[in-house]
């Protein structure tokens, strides 16, 4: 009793389960990776993609909510936004800014996803979680700015994330 076994795996510097300051920094990681696609800068992706680095579960799932949020925006709206146009948006998003076998995993993915087919799009990603990633960045990117200018698309982002500065 008393006596700390070296298999504790709990580590002091570990953040809390819903750590505001963590929650915080993933939003920040997921628009950094929005924002690289919306500037269409190859060198932004990457640096972003480097940055999250484990995180990307955790990205992904902040992704997943932004691309709800802006899905909902684009209906009311009134955009018609249909499968196909989110197809050659996305496509139009990732290009040239992946490797080619990654660009046209994301796009193919996407194609799946779009429609509703959830498990053939996790077949298209081949089991890597940083086309998931890249698919709901570039659609959050592309469907973003059917309805806001590029700056407007990042800030409504974090406002809507809690972070807007």
């Amino acid at each position: 009793m008393g006596c700390m076994s070296g298999t504790d795996d709990s580590a002091p510097n570990d953040p809390a389960p819903n750590d505001p300051v963590e929650d915080d920094r993933l939003k920040h990681l997921a628009i950094a990776l929005v924002a690289a696609y919306v500037h269409k800068d190859r060198d932004a992706v990457a640096e972003a993609v480097d940055g999250i680095g484990a995180d990307g579960a955790a990205v992904t799932s902040e992704l997943k909510v932004f691309a709800g949020f802006l899905t909902r925006r684009v209906q009311e709206t009134g955009v018609v936004w249909k499968p196909a146009d989110s197809r050659d948006a996305v496509a139009g998003a990732v290009a040239d800014l992946l490797e080619p076998e990654v660009e046209f995993a994301v796009v193919t993915a996407w194609e799946a996803f779009a429609v509703g087919e959830t498990e053939a799009a996790e077949r298209f990603t081949r089991g890597d979680p940083l086309i998931f990633m890249h698919m709901l960045a570039a659609f959050c990117a592309a469907i973003g700015q059917a309805v806001y200018g590029p700056q407007e698309l990042l800030s409504t982002l974090r406002i809507a994330a809690g972070i807007a500065d």
